[in-house]
């Protein structure tokens, strides 16, 4: 596990007593089922994490944090590429043809979303109409040139596809870094910034 859980690691070990007093009953059920949690990107106090916890719906979303103690095991999305799902949905069918073409670009790449989620869990998270969440970990600067032809690759298939690059400064969606746009939005932990270049912006943030 890495020393700290970087966004969208799963985490598994939370309680249902480490919630807050007001927590919803789904939240409750969530945990004392053992279900992972995932980090998110916040500030948060020395010896806490911030997470976030999915129930069976949409609207079922929590953001709360974990002692950091309480962690029992962590899943990274690059963890997760080889795995395989049981259902023929179209993030899976994607998800396979784009391995060999992601495993080439020399950078280390990973699966988010409902589709890691399910990867990670084996629970049914992904439906028909899922987007396929893929992240990017760019630490070295990505020319937008070569973001552009990333897009390209990520075309033409039978679900959206939503590509996140994690640069030092924080998330930055592919689509802006590819686009026209002068300064982009970067996820932050401190919140989103616009920012022109999230590589040199990260010595000064």
């Amino acid at each position: 596990m890495h020393s700290t859980p970087r966004p969208h690691d799963l985490l598994w070990g939370m309680r249902p007593e480490q919630l807050p007093a007001d927590a919803p009953a789904w939240a409750l059920a969530v945990l004392a089922a053992g279900r992972p949690v995932v980090v998110r990107r916040a500030r948060v106090a020395p010896g806490l994490v911030a997470v976030g916890l999915r129930g069976a719906t949409r609207a079922q979303r929590l953001a709360t944090v974990m002692p950091f103690e309480a962690i029992r095991h962590c899943l990274a999305p690059e963890q997760l590429v080889e795995r395989r799902a049981r259902e023929e949905l179209p993030v899976f069918c994607a998800l396979a043809g784009l391995r060999p073409l992601l495993d080439g670009l020399g950078h280390v790449w990973g699966v988010t979303g409902s589709a890691g989620f399910q990867l990670a869990t084996g629970l049914h998270a992904a439906h028909p109409d899922s987007d396929l969440d893929l992240l990017l970990r760019a630490e070295r600067p990505l020319p937008r040139s070569e973001a552009r032809s990333l897009l390209q690759l990520l075309a033409g298939h039978d679900c959206r596809i939503d590509l996140q690059l994690e640069t030092p400064l924080g998330g930055v969606a592919l689509r802006e870094w590819a686009g026209s746009a002068a300064r982009v939005l970067a996820k932050t932990e401190h919140g989103p910034r616009l920012v022109d270049d999230p590589w040199a912006e990260e010595v000064a943030a």
